[in-house]
């Protein structure tokens, strides 16, 4: 069983920062790519940012684009989100998603984390 869990969320001032991190644990045979998301009150989940591992390519939602940075440490199977000038906007829950294989005989699927709650407010 592939657990995501992310941690980081908090309430910051506008203007602030913060770094969110996703954590993958269990078996797992290759990581195709890890992607956060966010989902604010009422609206669609939409994609913030997303990295692919073997490219090591990202890509970003234009409202973060310059103030958000994606970014993996592969020795903690760890992929951190660092947010900084939040604003207002930016309040959402964020969640990370995994796509992975687990193993090599299997399919490729996608498993969330829980999400946290990210609150910019002064």
């Amino acid at each position: 069983q592939v657990q995501v869990v992310e941690s980081g969320g908090d309430l910051v001032q506008p203007g602030g920062s913060l770094r969110l991190s996703c954590a993958a644990s269990g078996t797992i045979f290759s990581i195709y790519a890890i992607s956060w998301y966010r989902q604010a009150p009422g609206k669609q989940r939409e994609l913030v940012a997303a990295l692919t591992t073997n490219s090591g390519s990202t890509n970003y939602a234009d409202s973060v684009k310059g103030r958000f940075t994606i970014a993996r440490d592969n020795a903690k199977n760890t992929v951190y989100l660092q947010m900084n000038s939040l604003k207002p906007e930016d309040t959402a829950v964020y969640y990370c998603a995994l796509d992975y294989q687990r193993r090599s005989h299997e399919a490729r699927t996608t498993t969330w984390g829980q999400g946290t709650q990210v609150t910019v407010s002064s």
